[in-house]
């Protein structure tokens, strides 16, 4: 008898039994397809770099820091990835060129990271191979056939003929979760409020949009963070167009870019009398600054057109099993929280499934964590995605949510840098991110923040009732930049509360002024130097014209 199978070898998969492995456990990875193989989910985010900074010194898996920032990434795995210095957006109307001014980015700050766009193929190939360093038995083009528990174990028969026997299985194999359709898991409907379907591939030969927008020189964007730097979004009612370029630094060699629309499928229905690639061509059609951006460029891969892409379980945890992450739910890509929220599951799991094997105990209550933190992480994002679906075909609105969500990804951020230094500090006492889970409301970014979670649900319900044709734009703009500058958890010292124009952002607060002041004064000599590092950032960016920190 192994310890645990684990279905799904993707980043999820592998980097979970990579962290197992290295711990001690007998772990047997399966998958129902192979690597090198396509797939999404390329952007990252501050808070997932933070997260796998955190997984590396908690389980001892330096590998997971070759994922840190583009400059690991291009030297342990490989030149074709891109860079993710920003979220950019940008408000289109049909058969109209955007305004200018209606625009907004987010550029993460170079003190916590400078993040990545993953070129998937390369990256999970790379993890699936950690995992078998570390001593995981990995089965490719392996389809698990049948799961059978009881009380001390769970048996897995593959197509093959071949059977393991485990103390405990994770799922982490994604919508088409084996485990979830063996105790019928799924919501039906699902309780999430967004709807969306997508459509996706990869290009080569996409312009940048800094290249073709028409802008005038003083309403673009800054030279040091231009669209092309990070990820674009194409902002149209009820939908989004992502680009992500893997060209975007000189070391890379991938000339591709992975390309998207994502959109509701209540007002654009799924047509069937027509292609991906027709499709996709009337869309461009409505958007000329988005259809400069596809003159002469090549579609390398086939499209991956889906229905509703919602889809949420009502059960995550149980005897001896874990749904993980995108095989519990999902909601939409338009944060790039997708990884995010795994490797906070990966977290949270990790530890208990090592602690079960030592105890021979695996109760359901032992993961009761679990269950709260991936149906929290399901609401809360569907809470900001369907707030900002709504509020795309109104921008000052727009910019209202765009502030809720942009003005707490650093605090997030930075809640868990803290912990990961006083783990350092401490001599790696776990107990500090043990404690770290004892928040009010798991699955929120910033979840240990009362007045936060008011804000997000006062965004929500406001956005709702803008939606029910209740309130108009501006009204619903007005209460929710009134919430924000009530919030007593939203900074001030360089203008978030101050007017509704800037549309370029490096974000800070009080929380991150302490942790530097912090860092810079009374920590160790090597964390000082943190300190300084990211004090002179916040300086430098505060001087930098329509910046605001």
């Amino acid at each position: 008898m192994c310890d645990v199978v684990i279905l799904g070898s993707g980043l999820a998969g592998s980097i979970t039994g990579a962290i197992l492995a290295r711990q001690g456990a007998d772990v047997v990875l399966v998958d129902a397809g192979h690597h090198p193989r396509f797939a999404v989910g390329e952007s990252q985010n501050p808070q997932l770099v933070e997260w796998l900074h955190i997984l590396a010194v908690r389980y001892d898996v330096p590998e997971l820091k070759h994922l840190l920032d583009i400059k690991a990434v291009t030297e342990n795995i490989g030149p074709h990835h891109g860079r993710k210095q920003s979220f950019g957006f940008v408000t289109h109307r049909p058969n109209r060129e955007p305004d200018p001014r209606e625009a907004t980015m987010f550029v993460i700050p170079k003190m916590l990271t400078e993040a990545t766009h993953m070129y998937r193929q390369d990256t999970d190939s790379y993890y699936v191979n950690v995992a078998a360093k570390y001593g995981c038995t990995i089965r490719q083009d392996w389809r698990a056939t049948g799961l059978d528990f009881d009380d001390d174990g769970v048996t897995v028969t593959g197509h093959t003929g071949e059977v393991f026997r485990a103390k405990y299985l994770i799922d982490a194999s994604g919508f088409r979760s084996p485990l979830a359709q063996k105790f019928d898991l799924r919501e039906q409907p699902s309780r999430l409020k967004h709807h969306a379907r997508s459509m996706f591939t990869h290009y080569v030969g996409i312009k940048p949009y800094d290249d073709v927008c028409n802008y005038p020189e003083d309403l673009k964007a800054p030279a040091e963070s231009p669209f092309h730097g990070g990820t674009l979004h194409h902002l149209i009612e009820r939908g989004w167009f992502w680009i992500i370029p893997f060209d975007n630094i000189a070391e890379s060699r991938n000339p591709v870019c992975s390309v998207g629309l994502t959109m509701d499928e209540r007002l654009y229905p799924k047509p069937d009398d027509i292609t991906p690639d027709e499709e996709f061509a009337r869309f461009l059609d409505m958007y000329p600054a988005v259809k400069r951006q596809f003159e002469g460029a090549r579609r390398v891969r086939e499209w991956v057109s889906a229905d509703r892409i919602q889809y949420s379980s009502k059960q995550t945890v149980g005897h001896r099993w874990c749904l993980m992450s995108h095989a519990a739910g999902f909601v939409d890509p338009l944060y790039s929280r997708g990884l995010s929220n795994t490797f906070e599951v990966v977290d949270a799991l990790a530890w208990r499934v090592l602690e079960s094997l030592r105890d021979d105990d695996f109760s359901v209550e032992r993961f009761e964590y679990v269950e709260r933190l991936e149906q929290g992480l399901l609401d809360y994002n569907d809470k900001i995605v369907n707030s900002s679906y709504i509020s795309f075909s109104h921008f000052r609105l727009w910019n209202a949510v765009f502030r809720v969500w942009a003005c707490f990804t650093t605090p997030a951020t930075i809640r868990l840098l803290q912990a990961r230094q006083d783990y350092l500090l401490s001599g790696k006492d776990d107990t500090v991110f043990k404690e770290m889970e004892k928040s009010a409301y798991p699955g929120l970014w910033w979840p240990d923040s009362h007045s936060f979670k008011y804000l997000l649900d006062v965004t929500a319900e406001t956005c709702e009732k803008y939606e029910a044709g209740e309130i108009d734009g501006d009204k619903a703009a007005d209460i929710v930049f009134d919430a924000i500058r009530a919030c007593d958890s939203v900074n001030t010292p360089f203008g978030w509360k101050d007017g509704e124009d800037h549309r370029f952002y490096r974000a800070t607060t009080p929380t991150m002024l302490r942790f530097m002041w912090w860092a810079n004064t009374q920590a160790p000599t090597e964390i000082r130097d943190l300190g300084r590092a990211m004090v002179s950032g916040v300086v430098k960016s505060a001087l930098r014209g329509r910046k605001v920190t």
